[in-house]
């Protein structure tokens, strides 16, 4: 594979998964560490990710905010964001973890819903903060600078002790042998407590990372209610979920 093609791979897989580990990139694309290392670091002077230990972030990170010029598929996402809102209803309790997904769900919260959101998400904490009537309860602990997420066991007894209406769970890769899957091990806690503590679960995510895994499991599939696309619902690519007993959105 080419500098230019391996460097193109490289920046859609970062920008389907958000993060990605320099020795997954190598086992990929079948080059040493030290090409991979190069790679990484002429696109990170070229300003198109952010480098850190052990691989790179997307750009959408190198914002609390989360610019939207720096979103992947945000048009995707705000279909997605759009269908998701109607699973929110005056009076509930929903846990959320981090994303620009969710972050795009945020941003477009009816003035006039009053609901109660926990999370540790630092760009959703900052986005509620813009709306009249929602509360906001902060998930407290270590702070994951790559995540913009709190993390930690303190998080997640304090997750433990909730016992929200929904849970919107921002989504890294989804199939259906291995459910919801991610690459931070701190995160995946933190989602795993966030499935426990929610009567309902919606996984929201692009079609990109459908039919995608990652090496830590967030949970079985089973345990999802609704799974959030930009796709018809009759889309023959949520098919094998809907077989699984999911609601497609």
């Amino acid at each position: 594979m080419l500098k230019k093609e391996r460097q193109a791979f490289i920046l859609h897989r970062l920008n389907l998964h958000n993060k990605v580990l320099s020795i997954d990139l190598c086992n990929e694309i079948g080059v040493s560490e030290d090409t991979v290392r190069r790679d990484l670091q002429e696109l990170a002077e070229a300003g198109r990710l952010i480098k850190v230990h052990g691989g790179a972030l997307s750009m959408a990170f190198n914002e609390v905010q989360f610019a939207p010029v720096n979103v992947y598929s945000r048009s995707q996402k705000s279909i997605i964001a759009g269908k998701a809102l109607k699973l929110i209803v005056n009076g509930m309790y929903v846990l959320t973890s981090g994303g620009t997904t969710i972050l795009e769900l945020v941003r477009n919260l009816p003035m006039n819903l009053k609901a109660t959101f926990m999370t540790g998400s630092i760009p959703v904490v900052n986005a509620c903060l813009a709306h009249p009537n929602i509360d906001v309860v902060v998930i407290g602990d270590r702070l994951s600078k790559d995540a913009k997420l709190t993390v930690g066991v303190d998080a997640i007894e304090q997750i433990s002790r909730v016992n929200a209406d929904l849970c919107f769970l921002g989504t890294n890769a989804i199939d259906v042998p291995h459910g919801i899957t991610d690459n931070d091990r701190d995160v995946v806690q933190v989602k795993k407590a966030m499935v426990f503590s929610a009567a309902k679960v919606a996984c929201m995510t692009i079609s990109e990372k459908l039919e995608t895994y990652q090496p830590m499991q967030v949970c079985e599939l089973k345990k999802i209610d609704y799974l959030i696309t930009e796709l018809d619902p009759r889309d023959e690519k949520l098919r094998p979920f809907v077989d699984e007993g999911v609601a497609v959105l």
